[in-house]
C-alpha cells in the first residue's frame, strides 16, 4: 500500500479563497499567523505526517493495540509510542491553544488543515491527539484557575494525553441515564465509581499520563441529564508540583475487538472510588462536555473527509496503473489504463469532486469557529457563533456519509483488488465507518439540524445562509453553475419552511425529514463551495492546469452532484407515516 501524499496546494487554494485566512490572521490574536508563514509550518507539517505517521499505519491495522489482562495495560503497535514521541518533540499538538500555557496560539482553521493531514495519514493514530485536544477547549473554558495551571500546559504540550468518558453499557446516546456515582471527599475531592465504554485512548504506552474526563452523578442529583456532573479523574496524581505520584484507581478492563481503527484501542474503563476534582458546578457537566463535544464533531467531520482524501489517492495511482480492456477510441492491441473508461472516471471524478466540497465546508466551519472566538465587533462574533452552530451537525454527518459513500468507490475502482486485503484499500472502508457513528449519531446531528439549529431566530438563521447562498454571482461562462445552485436553494428553501410548519403539531414529521434534509444541506453548501472555487479558479489563467482543474471538477459537482437535492425534497415532505407505516412487530422476516 502507497503512502500518503499532502495535497498542499489544495490546502493553499481552499484557504487563501474559499476562507479568509488572511482575514483571519487580520485579527488581534492571529497577527502572526500571516498566509506565508502558515504555508511553511503546513508544508513542513506535512512533511512529518507523511514521513512519520503515515508509514505506521498499516502494522497498526494489521497488528492493533494489546491488551494485558493481568496488568490492564495496552501497548500500542510498533512504532506509535516512538512516533507520537516525536511528534510531542516538534510541538505539533500545541500549535492552536493558547500561548499562556504553551501553545502557539494559531487559528483553528489551522488547526484543521493539520488535523485533515493527520487523519489521512493515519486515523487510528489522528484519535489520540484529536480526544486531547477537546479536552484541552473543554479545560480552558470551564475549568478553574488551579486546574489550568496543572493540567492545560503537560496536554497542550502533549506529554499527556485526554479522555472523553460518556458511554456507560446502558447509557449509549441516552447519556441522562449513566450511572456511574460521584462521592465527595474530606479534603474537597470526590471518589469515582462506575464503569465506562468505548473510551478511545482511554489505556495507553503513549504519554506519562491521561487525564480522563469522566461524567458521573453527585448524590441527589436530579434525573437525566440535568443531573450529570464532569470530573477530572487523572490515571496518576499530580502533585502541586506537577510531578506524577500514585496510580489512581482506574483501570481498562478491557478493549474492543473491531471492525476497524484497530490500534486505536477502544477500552473499557472502571473507576472504583478513583480520586476525582468537580469541574465548574454541580450537575452542570452536560453543558461543559458540549464543548469537548462541539469540537469533536467537526474533526470528525474532518475524519470523513481525511479517509476520502487517502482512498482517492489510493484509486487514482490504482486507476492509472491497471490496464484492462480497450477504451473508446484507444489503439488495438493493448489494454487501456481503466482510468481512460468513462465509468472509472466518473467514479474518481465523484470521488474528487466531492472531496473538495467537504473541505470547502468543513474549513468555512472552522473560519466561523475563529471569527466567533477572536472578531472585535460583537455583532461579527454572534453571526459566525450562529454560522458554526448550523454547520456543525453537517459537517460531522454529511461529510462522515460521504467518507463511507467515497471509501466504497474507491473499492470499487480496485475491482475485485479492492476486496482483498493487501491492497490496503479495505481498510479505508473499516477506518471510517466508525465516523458515522461516534460523537452523536449522524442520525441524532440530523435531529440536532432540524430541532435546534433550523429553528434558530425562527428560521432566520438558515434562511440569511440560503440568501447568501443564492446572491452569488458567476459569470456568464459559470451560468450554468449558477442555475442548478439556484435550484437546489429553492428546494432547501422548501423543505426548512415545510419542517418549521410541521415541528409544532406533527413532530415526528419533521423528525421522519430530519436526514434527507441534512443530506440536501450538505449537498447544497457542497455547490455553494465548488461554484465559488470555480471562478477564484478561473482567475488563475487559462494556462493554469491546476485551476481549470478545479473548475471542471466544479461544473461536474453541480451537473452531476447537485440536482440530488431537488430529489430529496419528496423524500423530506413524506412525513412520518411512511417510515412508520410498518408496525415495528411487523418489521421482523416472516
Amino acid at each position: 500500500m502507497e503512502s500518503y501524499t499532502p495535497p498542499l496546494r489544495d490546502l493553499r487554494f481552499t484557504l487563501d479563497h474559499l476562507v479568509d485566512l488572511g482575514g483571519v490572521a487580520a485579527l488581534a490574536p492571529f497577527a502572526h499567523a500571516d498566509p506565508a508563514t502558515v504555508e511553511g509550518l503546513l508544508a513542513e507539517y506535512g512533511r512529518f505526517v507523511s514521513e512519520v505517521i503515515a508509514p505506521l499505519d498499516r502494522i497498526g491495522d494489521t497488528v492493533g493495540s494489546r491488551h494485558d489482562p493481568g496488568t490492564g495495560l495496552v501497548t500500542t503497535p510498533p512504532g506509535f509510542a516512538d512516533a507520537y514521541r516525536r511528534y510531542v518533540e516538534a510541538g505539533w499538538g500545541s500549535v492552536p491553544f493558547a500561548p499562556e500555557h504553551g501553545g502557539g496560539g494559531f487559528p483553528w482553521l489551522v488547526a484543521v488543515a493539520m488535523q485533515e493531514m493527520l487523519g489521512s495519514a493515519n486515523l487510528a493514530f489522528s484519535l489520540c491527539p484529536l480526544l486531547t485536544q477537546g479536552a484541552i477547549d473543554l479545560l480552558s473554558e470551564h475549568g478553574s484557575e488551579e486546574q489550568h495551571e496543572r493540567y492545560l500546559r503537560p496536554l497542550i504540550s502533549g506529554v499527556w494525553s485526554a479522555t472523553m468518558n460518556l458511554t456507560e453499557p446502558e447509557a449509549g446516546s441516552d447519556v441522562g441515564a449513566l450511572r456511574t456515582r460521584a462521592v465527595p471527599a474530606a479534603d474537597g475531592s470526590w471518589r469515582i465509581s462506575g464503569t465506562k465504554t468505548f473510551i478511545t485512548y482511554g489505556e495507553h504506552d503513549m504519554t506519562a499520563n491521561i487525564v480522563h474526563l469522566v461524567l458521573a452523578r453527585v448524590p441527589d442529583a436530579p434525573p437525566g441529564t440535568r443531573g450529570i456532573s464532569l470530573f477530572i479523574v487523572p490515571k496518576f496524581a499530580v502533585g502541586d508540583d506537577g510531578a506524577l505520584g500514585a496510580h489512581n484507581r482506574v483501570r481498562c478492563l478491557s478493549i474492543e475487538h473491531k471492525l476497524g481503527i484497530h490500534a486505536s484501542p477502544t477500552c473499557v474503563m472502571e473507576y472504583d472510588e478513583a480520586v476525582g476534582y468537580l469541574i465548574g458546578e454541580p450537575n452542570a457537566g452536560m453543558r461543559y462536555m458540549f464543548t469537548m463535544m462541539n469540537n469533536a464533531r467537526l474533526s470528525v467531520g474532518l475524519e470523513g473527509l481525511s479517509v476520502a482524501e487517502a482512498a482517492y489517492q489510493q484509486a487514482v495511482r490504482y486507476a492509472r496503473d491497471r490496464r484492462q480492456g480497450r477504451a473508446a477510441g484507444a489503439p488495438p492491441g493493448e489494454p487501456s489504463p481503466i482510468v481512460d473508461h468513462p465509468d472509472v472516471r466518473r467514479m474518481l471524478m465523484t470521488m474528487r469532486s466531492t472531496i473538495e466540497a467537504m473541505r470547502g465546508l468543513l474549513y468555512l466551519n472552522a473560519y466561523a469557529i475563529d471569527l466567533q472566538r477572536a472578531a472585535a465587533d460583537e455583532h461579527v462574533r454572534v453571526a459566525h457563533r450562529e454560522l458554526a452552530d448550523l454547520l456543525t451537525p453537517i459537517s460531522k454527518a454529511w461529510c462522515t456519509d460521504m467518507g463511507m459513500d467515497l471509501a466504497r468507490l474507491a473499492t470499487q475502482v480496485h475491482g475485485g483488488m479492492g476486496f482483498v486485503e493487501e491492497t490496503g484499500i479495505a481498510q479505508r472502508e473499516r477506518d471510517v465507518r466508525i465516523a458515522a457513528i461516534y460523537e452523536g449519531t449522524n442520525g441524532i446531528q440530523a435531529i440536532d439540524l432540524v430541532t435546534r439549529k433550523l429553528p434558530m431566530r425562527s428560521g432566520a438563521v438558515v434562511s440569511e445562509l440560503l440568501d447568501r447562498i443564492g446572491a452569488l454571482d458567476l459569470p456568464t461562462e459559470l451560468a450554468g453553475l449558477g442555475d442548478a445552485l439556484s435550484d437546489a436553494v429553492d428546494a432547501v428553501r422548501d423543505a426548512s419552511t415545510w419542517i418549521l410548519e410541521r415541528a409544532g403539531t406533527h413532530p415526528e414529521d419533521a423528525l421522519a425529514a430530519a436526514t434527507p434534509y441534512l443530506r440536501m444541506f450538505g449537498i447544497t453548501v457542497g455547490g455553494w463551495v465548488m461554484a465559488r472555487q470555480a471562478v477564484a479558479a478561473g482567475s488563475l489563467g487559462e494556462t493554469d492546469a491546476f485551476g481549470a482543474a478545479k473548475v471542471a471538477t466544479a461544473r461536474f459537482y453541480c451537473a452531476e452532484l447537485l440536482p440530488q437535492v431537488r430529489g430529496l425534497l419528496p423524500a423530506v415532505r413524506a412525513g412520518a407515516d411512511l417510515v412508520l407505516g410498518v408496525p415495528a412487530e411487523g418489521l421482523a422476516s416472516s
